[in-house]
């Protein structure tokens, strides 16, 4: 280990601790997503009467919205063992096969990004799924001969932010599938609240709101501003997180009232001032900011349509009057046009 990584290690760990102490540990301590908690409440009340695993589960929607936060409560509910990984670390048939022959009866396997899952591997989950079988090829060749091996059963908890990359035979087998919304303002506060108390940080109502509206709909976003506007307050205030306080503590992060960071900010000057309100390309935008395609329309630009700010063309990314408003700039006749379309 570098002398570097010796100094991080700490406060990595650190951070990481106090990430998973935010996190709500049962059904009834999470904010907000009322319908699919109610869904999961009867789900969970009814496989524990029988005994039975629950039935496999799958959670979409944007990062930071409580997938994996759910997962974990589902397990704490029914007091099973909960196991993690990601699709990106399951690479062979090998590393699945070591997972699901390791788990103990009705357990919680939870895989996140699990659109990032391979073909090939997504088949290999098919009769783990409905059969509680595992067939593994042993051998090569002539010789190869097929070993089915008995699993327990177990509830597959799959998280997605992309769930049009599933296939659909293995979308069909999960027998809940649920999508998080973004949250609103009122729920945000009550979760800052949550969290202050557990952080012991002195908040004002008023600070709490002032947060919650700049936190994109989302609660780890909601938290990081907080643990950031506390740092502030502590230091350039009088430790109390007020209105004020979180005012000037996210003026200071460059994070506007609508939540927007800086590169949110570029992305709409760019498309608005050098591209005249668009259409623009997505290739050409990413070479104009300096960020990659990839991280532009799975990052940024789902809040930015979100929000009404721009728009997909036929042609490209256009800006709304919305973007030029914020910006606080005239928008041209073609942009007024082309968000037309």
């Amino acid at each position: 280990m570098t002398e570097t990584a010796r100094i991080q290690t700490p406060y990595l760990v650190e951070e990481d601790e106090l990430d998973r102490s935010l996190r709500p540990r049962r059904l009834e301590d999470f904010v907000g997503q009322r319908t699919l908690l109610e869904q999961l409440g009867v789900a969970i009340e009814a496989a524990s009467a029988r005994g039975e695993a629950l039935d496999h589960l799958l959670l979409a929607g944007p990062p930071g919205l409580g997938k994996t936060s759910l997962a974990q409560i589902v397990a704490a509910e029914l007091e099973v063992p909960f196991v993690q990984t990601a699709g990106p670390a399951l690479e062979r048939k090998g590393d699945i096969a070591a997972f699901l022959t390791a788990l103990e009866p009705r357990s919680v396997f939870f895989v996140d990004e699990i659109h990032r899952l391979s073909r090939t591997l997504e088949e290999t989950f098919y009769p783990a799924m409905e059969d509680h079988r595992l067939p593994i090829t042993v051998g090569q060749g002539a010789g190869a001969r097929v070993v089915t091996l008995e699993l327990p059963p177990f509830t597959l908890v799959g998280a997605t932010t992309r769930t049009g990359l599933l296939t659909t035979p293995l979308r069909d087998r999960f027998g809940i599938q649920a999508r998080l919304e973004p949250y609103g303002v009122d729920e945000l506060a009550s979760i800052v609240r949550r969290s202050a108390g557990i952080l012991q940080i002195g908040l004002e109502d008023d600070g709490a709101v002032a947060i919650a509206a700049r936190s994109r709909g989302t609660p780890r976003v909601a938290n990081r501003l907080l643990k950031r506007v506390r740092d502030f307050a502590e230091v350039r205030m009088e430790g109390v997180v007020t209105a004020a306080a979180a005012a000037a503590a996210l003026e200071m992060l460059e994070v506007d009232e609508r939540g927007l960071d800086r590169l949110d900010r570029e992305i709409l000057s760019v498309i608005c001032a050098k591209f005249a309100g668009g259409p623009v390309g997505l290739s050409t935008l990413a070479v104009a900011v300096g960020e990659e395609q990839d991280t532009i329309e799975d990052v940024y630009e789902p809040y930015l349509l979100q929000q009404g700010l721009i728009k997909r063309t036929p042609r490209g990314r256009a800006a709304t009057p919305a973007a030029f408003a914020h910006l606080r700039l005239e928008p041209p006749a073609a942009a007024a046009e082309a968000a037309l379309f």
